[in-house]
């Protein structure tokens, strides 16, 4: 009887230990829980927040809209960002440019090309060149003949687009193919058509805002450039005359685009691309757009 009792008071204290072992493991377990909880949450619902704002503003705009956009705007100061369909592939018209610009200005730095060097081809050879039908071609005649410094300026500020080809002929499509691919534009092909999203332009303004595609003075000079864009309906449409914007903006069949860097106080990056039935609407759209991110930032 006492050895009876004996083992009986042993398997209470045991599970008793036991107990009390589970109950410091489950108050540890949910701690850690809850504090793996405010982690979470402080690691990603501030950035939806920021982005809920614009989120709101833009998307209601978008509401009644035909169509398909695609968005990428990012604040440089404070790194708030708005994205909508920025991995979906456009057409990006002029926008391939940028792309020619960038790595003509590579050359110019690694002393294979002279801004002043003189560019000359015959029309006919460019269209061949760059397959380019005689029913679609501008021109089908004559020769163009400009400096490395004159073709760059009127390619992105007027998107004179043999200005465009003669300088692509000089650079080489391969080397602006390896400027893509080295600089992380994955979303980025020179293939017939070409093709980028807004997420990759909005990268390439980023990187040049930041000095990451030239140096100091090359980057000065492609910013430059940019700021005397002539084509001015659109993102800086709605815009007030005093603020800067260094932007590029391309347009094909039913795809209308521009992108840039908007200089305010709280300097940010725009991308606006769109496919629509009507580009002239898509452009309205596109200059409200921006007026609207405009009066969020100088909030």
């Amino acid at each position: 009887m006492k050895k009876a009792l004996i083992i009986f008071l042993q398997i209470i204290f045991v599970g008793l230990i036991t107990f009390l072992f589970l109950s410091i493991f489950d108050e540890k377990r949910t701690a850690d829980k809850f504090t793996n909880t405010k982690l979470t949450i402080s690691n990603t619902v501030q950035p939806q927040i920021s982005s809920a704002s614009l989120s709101r503003i833009i998307e209601n705009m978008l509401t009644d809209k035909k169509g398909a956009y695609g968005i990428a705007i990012k604040n440089l100061q404070t790194g708030e960002s708005y994205y909508l369909n920025e991995h979906t592939s456009f057409e990006p018209g002029s926008l391939y440019k940028i792309w020619i610009l960038a790595t003509a200005f590579r050359q110019i730095e690694d002393g294979k090309l002279e801004e002043d060097r003189v560019l000359s081809q015959e029309i006919p050879i460019l269209n061949e060149k760059f397959n380019i039908s005689s029913e679609s071609a501008e021109l089908t005649e004559g020769r163009i003949t400009l400096t490395v410094k004159e073709a760059m300026e009127k390619m992105i500020t007027i998107s004179d687009n043999y200005s465009a080809l003669l300088l692509s002929e000089r650079v080489r499509l391969s080397n602006v193919k390896a400027f893509l691919q080295e600089n992380g534009f994955d979303e980025s092909t020179l293939g017939e058509p070409p093709l980028s999203t807004p997420y990759d332009t909005a990268l390439f303004f980023e990187k040049l805002s930041k000095g990451e595609l030239a140096n100091q003075q090359n980057t000065q000079k492609m910013l430059d450039i940019f700021k005397q864009q002539t084509l001015n309906s659109k993102l800086p449409g709605y815009l007030p005359e005093n603020i800067i914007v260094a932007h590029k903006t391309g347009e094909i069949g039913f795809f209308s685009h521009d992108a840039g860097i908007v200089y305010t106080p709280n300097q940010y990056v725009i991308v606006v691309m769109s496919k629509t039935d009507s580009p002239a609407d898509a452009d309205e759209v596109i200059a409200r757009i921006s007026q609207a991110v405009y009066k969020y930032f100088r909030k």
